[in-house]
Order: C-alpha cells, then sequence, then structure tokens
C-alpha cells in the first residue's frame, strides 16, 4: 500500500516540497546562529579586555590619616595631640582626691579635693580653644592649642602627629596680710608651650612626647626659676573595645627646680573608660594641679612613698552648628 501511495504523482510533489522547506528552515536556523556566535565573540572580547584594563591600569593614591590616636583631648593630667573636631563643644570636669597616706581619719584622702572644670571649642579641625577654673589658687586657665601635623598613609603625609600648645594661668588667690596682695596682675600669670607629639603604632598602642617650657613671671624666692624646662613621655594600651590603660610622665631638666628635694617628677597611671559620649578616666597620680602651672614644676607628692592622689576625668562633648561635621574633621567621643 505504501509503493501505492508513493507512486501517486501529486503526493510525491508534496513530500519534495516539504523536505525543501525543512532544509530550507535548518538552513536559515544555522545561519542565523552562526551570526549571533560571530557577534557575540568581539562584544565579550572587548568587555574581557575592558576588565583587564581596569586591572591592570595604575590607580590613584589615596591618602588616609590616622585617627583617636588618644580618646580625649586629655591624657591624664596633659593635654593629647587630639583637638576637639569643627563645631564641637568638650565639657571637661577634672578632681583629685587626698592622698591615700593621709590615713583613715581623712578617709585616705577621700575627704579633700580640688576640682577643676573646662570648656574646649573646635574653631576648625585642627583649632581648639578653651579656658578652665581650678580651684588651686583659685586659678583661672586659658588655652591654644593648633594641630600643625597629622599622621597619615600615602603621598605627602607624615608617620606622626604633632600638635602646638600654648597655655596661661591667672591665680586670683588672696594673699591676706602679705605684700603680695599688692603685687600686679601679669606677676600672678604663667605661660605654658608645649609640642605634642604623638604615633599611633597600631590600633590599640599609641605614644606621645611633649618637650615642654612653663615660664612663671613671679616666683617665691631668688633660688627659683622663673623658666622651667620638662620632656614629658604618655602612652595608651588598649585592653578591650572600651577600655584602655595610660600612663605620664613629666621629667624636669636639671635646674633649680629639678634639684630642691622638696619637688617631684609628675607621674600618673590610669585607666580610660569610653561609654557614649563619655569618656570617663580614673587615675593615681603623686600630682594635685590639673594645669601644666602645677603639675610640671610644682609636684610635691612622692609616688613611691605613699602621696598618690586618687582622682577623674570627665569628658563630654556637644555638637555645636552643623552636626554632620564629625569624624575626619576632628575628634569627638563616641
Amino acid at each position: 500500500m505504501s509503493h501505492f501511495v508513493a507512486s501517486l504523482p501529486f503526493v510525491s510533489r508534496s513530500f519534495s516540497s516539504a523536505n525543501r522547506r525543512q532544509s530550507w528552515a535548518r538552513a536559515c536556523a544555522g545561519a542565523l546562529l552562526t551570526l549571533l556566535a560571530l557577534t557575540a565573540r568581539p562584544v565579550a572580547a572587548q568587555d574581557l579586555l575592558k576588565e583587564l584594563e581596569r586591572q591592570t591600569a595604575p590607580t590613584e593614591p589615596t591618602v588616609e590619616y590616622a585617627s583617636a590616636t588618644f580618646k580625649s583631648v586629655r591624657i591624664i593630667n596633659g593635654h593629647s595631640v587630639e583637638t576637639a573636631g569643627k563645631n564641637t563643644l568638650h565639657f571637661l570636669i577634672g578632681h583629685r582626691f587626698g592622698t591615700l597616706n593621709s590615713g583613715a581619719y581623712n578617709f585616705f584622702g577621700l575627704d579633700q579635693g580640688v576640682i577643676r572644670l573646662g570648656l574646649e571649642y573646635g574653631v576648625t579641625p585642627n583649632l581648639t580653644v578653651g579656658f578652665g577654673r581650678s580651684s588651686n589658687e583659685k586659678t583661672f586657665d586659658g588655652l591654644i592649642k593648633y594641630r600643625a601635623i597629622r599622621q597619615g598613609t600615602g603621598p605627602g603625609t607624615m608617620p606622626f602627629t604633632v600638635t602646638l600648645l600654648g597655655t596661661s594661668a591667672l591665680s586670683t588667690l588672696k594673699y591676706a596680710g602679705t605684700l603680695m596682695d599688692d603685687r600686679p596682675l601679669r606677676s600672678r600669670l604663667t605661660y605654658t608651650y608645649q609640642a605634642l607629639i604623638a604615633r599611633k603604632f597600631s590600633d590599640g598602642f599609641s605614644l606621645q612626647l611633649m618637650p615642654t617650657w612653663v615660664h612663671r613671671n613671679l616666683v617665691n624666692t631668688r633660688a627659683e626659676q622663673n623658666d622651667v624646662l620638662a620632656v614629658g613621655i604618655a602612652g595608651r594600651q588598649k585592653i578591650t573595645k572600651r577600655l584602655a590603660l595610660t600612663g605620664e610622665y613629666y621629667y624636669l631638666l636639671p635646674g633649680a627646680t629639678a634639684d630642691d628635694p622638696a619637688l617631684h617628677n609628675s607621674l600618673a597611671v590610669g585607666f580610660d573608660i569610653e561609654t557614649g559620649g563619655h569618656v570617663f578616666q580614673l587615675h593615681f597620680t603623686n600630682s594635685n594641679g590639673m594645669i601644666e602651672k602645677f603639675f610640671i614644676p610644682q609636684t610635691t607628692g612622692n609616688f613611691f612613698k605613699g602621696d598618690i592622689y586618687f582622682g577623674f576625668n570627665i569628658s563630654r562633648a556637644f555638637t555645636i552648628g552643623n552636626p554632620k561635621l564629625k569624624g575626619d574633621q576632628g575628634f569627638r567621643a563616641k
């Protein structure tokens, strides 16, 4: 039967026509696939070439600056290289109790104490101005602090930070019944100049040097120095995310002040505790003064004989003006 159907002329022509159409369809599909393959290869090759060019092209050098070398504008008694940060106001409270060896009658120093209140404001990311008042000799003090060099990595950067500090202190204590009451205002002034040089070696360790010059317009005796030179060293070692160990020492350079057996180099150890916008510092020191006028040339306590003052600093930062100016604009407690 199949031979019979195939032998019919019109059936044969229909099969031939169907075969030709299938052949043309296959030919067109093959041509289309070939065309697509030929056009896709250059596009893929171009994308690959661009990716290779992007990876091998020289990248622009970037500059990154160190931040939070220290967690406060103070280390313990002295200043750190940190500035307040633009539009940021720091409210500082410092307190020193009496000496631990004062005995149980004075509750081991807790019955006594001196205090300093201060404000420091960041005019620019690098410039800070401030003032404060201490109960020691009822002293008012002012300061200006400028970060001249900032530690960073990349072209044109330096491996350390340098901050310049200038302070003045005015004693307003009344000297009843003595000629000191009649001395002019300028004789009550003391000036301090420091170059604070610090390096952040890692996320956990920072070190700072503090060459210092203290000038006193008036001293009590001719044997005392109007100009006292000292070199300080301080460090910070991070222990946990919010806790760090700090230390600070000021060495008096040879002279009448350093030779006085009643005076000692200032030494302090403590802890920094970060709590939100506060930095809370607990420490032990042989200096009860909290400004350079007192703790550099007038420290009378012997740390190793128990003349140790327990104290604390509290620093609270407030943003004034544009709240977006933070982070790399300067230091802010977080």
